[in-house]
């Protein structure tokens, strides 16, 4: 029997909890298909009728402000937030099946950044980073953060700074954490 409390469910998640690959996503549904499968913005649920609209893959290729060369691909899923037909939150294993199905026609990285762009069709579409699933209330619940722009030479900068105090100060000739 499965403990719905708000327990992770497990996925392998690369970096970033609030920030997870397609591949983590669909591994963390795996065993939950027939459980309603709930995103929330927000603040809030999608309606129960919400569609998945479409679904794409890109590879980017852009020069940052620090202009370095940078290069990664990202999966975009087109949220239409929309209640129709009397209808329930989609299972899980049915998201899965339609992320499946566009995987036999299109090249899914599996490791490529996630993004939601999600609108009720009126407001503009909002773009969203994803969470780790949690389970609660007997669904599984995939909490969406707007998507914030990053400095990739800073967030760079901060990664190698949070290295080095992690190991303390090295003395002179000695390499960090050795």
């Amino acid at each position: 029997m499965l403990a719905l409390s708000n327990e992770k469910i497990a996925a392998t998640v690369e970096g970033d909890a609030d920030d997870i690959t397609i591949g983590s996503l669909l591994s963390a549904l795996g065993s939950h298909a027939d459980l309603p499968l709930v995103f929330f913005y927000e603040g809030r649920p999608v309606k129960p009728g919400y569609h998945v609209t479409e679904v794409k893959a890109g590879q980017f290729a852009a020069l940052d402000c620090g202009a370095n060369a940078e290069a990664w691909t990202e999966i975009f899923i087109q949220l239409w937030d929309v209640n129709e037909d009397e209808r329930r939150h989609m299972a899980a294993g049915k998201f899965a099946a339609i992320i499946r199905k566009v995987a036999d026609h299109v090249a899914l990285d599996q490791l490529a950044r996630l993004t939601f762009e999600v609108s009720d069709g009126v407001r503009p579409m909002q773009l969203h980073r994803a969470a780790t699933p949690v389970l609660g209330e007997g669904e599984v619940h995939v909490n969406l953060s707007p998507r914030p722009a990053s400095c990739k030479p800073r967030d760079r900068w901060l990664v190698e700074e949070a290295s080095k105090s992690a190991c303390g100060s090295p003395k002179a000739g000695q390499p960090c954490c050795g």
